[in-house]
């Protein structure tokens, strides 16, 4: 399962315990020269994902994990609402992250955008994160290189309307893509960016970390992807064993989705 592993107590290597990462707000774990580890079943609290999840095809297939048209699965309607990710979502969306490994891009860098604070109303949210993947992509295309991602809107009392993004992008790349964020906020929302509107770190702490410790990396990719699960049902926690739930919150439009290349037709083809 997509198991917590709690700081000093999961998996050993050589005589070194997986640390927790403190920097990161859905814990990873770090440990440089943890390459391949057995992955014990430590003691869960408020979190887990289950690692099952991803790493088997037994999953339940998503209704609307995926964006409608270019970008996949359901569409985008104002009037249409919602308060949780559902149990279909979260498979669909768990689906597509070990998808994106299948085809040589691994997600390995985690996004957070407060569409609140950039000044984005809720209704427009959704809208805004399909403009920013869009961007991002091309960036990537220009450069030559391909990417894959998913995403998941929240909204809360003190955040407001928020995006959490896990997407690919090679190491080689990452300076400029940060340095071009600001611009690409700039360009979607038409005003000066603010502080603490975006904050884009490496999954695992680490540039380059699915090349350098696949194992390692696949472990805080699921913690991850455990952050980004944590406004799911009560039902979905449930049936797949969830135990971080935080509430998601009111989304007004697509809750959340992929990229095209990782959705359920492109999962379907490769079956």
């Amino acid at each position: 399962m997509f198991a917590a592993v709690a700081e000093g107590a999961g998996p050993k290597r050589g005589g070194e315990a997986l640390k927790l990462h403190r920097a990161a707000m859905f814990g990873e774990v770090s440990n440089a020269d943890a390459s391949r580890q057995t992955l014990a079943k430590p003691h869960v609290a408020k979190i887990g994902t289950g690692f099952a999840v991803i790493t088997s095809n037994r999953v339940p297939r998503p209704d609307c994990a995926d964006q409608a048209r270019r970008r996949g699965g359901a569409r985008n309607r104002a009037d249409r609402v919602s308060h949780h990710l559902t149990a279909a979502q979260v498979a669909g969306l768990l689906a597509a992250a070990r998808q994106a490994g299948v085809i040589g891009l691994p997600l390995n860098r985690m996004t957070t955008i407060h569409w609140e604070r950039a000044g984005v109303p809720l209704a427009g949210m959704v809208k805004a994160t399909g403009r920013y993947t869009d961007l991002v992509t091309r960036f990537m295309a220009r450069r030559g290189h391909r990417t894959a991602w998913i995403c998941v809107h929240e909204n809360g009392p003190r955040k407001g309307g928020h995006c959490h993004l896990l997407l690919h992008a090679p190491a080689g790349l990452v300076k400029a893509l940060t340095g071009q964020q600001r611009a690409i906020l700039k360009r979607i929302t038409g005003k000066p960016y603010r502080a603490r509107v975006i904050k884009s770190d490496p999954v695992g702490g680490k540039l380059g970390i699915e090349a350098t410790a696949p194992d390692l990396h696949a472990v805080n990719l699921a913690r991850a992807l455990d952050y980004l699960a944590k406004g799911a049902t009560e039902d979905a926690a449930a049936l797949l064993a969830l135990h971080r739930l935080d509430g998601g919150g009111l989304v007004i439009g697509r809750r959340c989705g992929t990229s095209q290349n990782i959705g359920a037709k492109a999962r379907k083809g490769n079956a």
